[in-house]
């Protein structure tokens, strides 16, 4: 039986993918040896980092003013990080609160200056992203910070907020990364964990304007420095070697598939599948305001928790697993990601119009 993977992550991923890294697990590049026990200076790992920095320029557009790094501690590493390097003393940072991670982030950047919320969902439950218009942004800030998809809530951003010249816009992309067309151009900062939409866990992805690396304070340790990735190409330690291999896998994938216009294309043609059922149904409901549905995580509720409960056990005995939402919320969630193909939400919605013909 073919089991599709609904996790929020880590998730599943191409099954081209997995081959290729199984193929090569024990042999990579006629080494007889394993990517991940070769040298990471050495020249086989040298060009799979080099491969993978360029697939992630090719597929999002970033010019040479800007860095891509591959820092380890995943997206939560970077909610210190970011106020450590960019937000000065006496400064304010701009925080838009739209859910479990922003909610984290926020925390994190409390230790270390001022923060100022702009907007907040979080008298709704988080089932919206708060009207961009009536936010309060503050003139001078330091930089504004967004969470672009939000994996609990199943809320996501379907336009950036706009931001003065002077104040970078930073975007935790983690799961809703290279899922669609950005403009890099508009951000200062995107960052984002691999293990929903880039690869396995390990690694996160940071994509940086070069200008914001000369406002790092001396103090900052070495290794939570920007400008120690950007100076030294990801390599002034050992990189998570492994995961960086993946991740270029993965966006060799995307580039076979024909970048990421077609990926949104296909993205959208899923969720759209799984929003039409909801809109139509009377048996399932989903919380989230409509402007504001993810594309990534789709959530949504049955009539009682006994039958939510149901819902997932069934759902795995039909090949479908990971479908239970998140501990702090309940209800059911669908993890949709790049890697997740038409078929697979086929299947699901199949079952979910027999789950409500036997039980609705």
């Amino acid at each position: 039986m073919k089991v599709y993977n609904f996790s929020a992550g880590p998730a599943m991923l191409p099954e081209e993918v997995m081959l290729r890294a199984q193929k090569e697990f024990c042999d990579y590049d006629g080494s007889d040896c394993g990517i991940m026990e070769l040298s990471h200076r050495g020249s086989q790992f040298s060009k799979v980092i080099e491969t993978a920095e360029e697939n992630v320029r090719e597929l999002m557009n970033v010019s040479n003013d800007y860095s891509v790094c591959f820092i380890q501690g995943g997206a939560s590493m970077q909610f210190c990080m970011i106020p450590m390097n960019l937000l000065p003393a006496g400064g304010v940072a701009d925080y838009a609160d739209t859910g479990t991670w922003s909610a984290k982030a926020i925390k994190e950047a409390k230790r270390f200056g001022q923060v100022n919320i702009v907007g907040s969902s979080k008298e709704s439950n988080y089932d919206r992203i708060p009207v961009i218009r009536h936010w309060k942004p503050t003139p001078d800030a330091a930089y504004l910070h967004i969470t672009s998809n939000n994996t609990v809530a199943g809320t996501q951003y379907h336009a950036f907020p706009p931001v003065p010249e002077s104040v970078p816009l930073i975007a935790d992309m983690s799961s809703d990364f290279m899922s669609r067309v950005v403009n890099v151009d508009d951000f200062g900062l995107i960052y984002g964990g691999a293990q929903k939409n880039l690869g396995p866990s390990g690694v996160a992805l940071v994509i940086i304007r070069n200008d914001l690396t000369t406002r790092i304070p001396d103090s900052i340790p070495t290794m939570l420095r920007y400008d120690t990735y950007v100076n030294n190409g990801s390599m002034f330690n050992t990189p998570p070697t492994f995961a960086v291999y993946m991740l270029k896998l993965v966006t060799d994938w995307l580039k076979e598939k024909g970048g990421l216009q077609v990926i949104e294309e296909i993205n959208d043609a899923k969720s759209d599948a799984l929003y039409n059922l909801l809109n139509t149904s009377d048996f399932y409901r989903s919380p989230v305001d409509p402007g504001s549905r993810s594309r990534m995580n789709v959530v949504f509720r049955l009539p009682s928790e006994e039958l939510e409960a149901k819902f997932v056990k069934d759902a795995a005995a039909n090949g479908m697993i990971g479908l239970k939402g998140h501990r702090s919320v309940g209800g059911i969630r669908a993890s949709i990601y790049n890697a997740m193909p038409l078929a697979g939400v086929e299947q699901l919605i199949d079952f979910m119009i027999n789950f409500e013909k036997k039980n609705g």
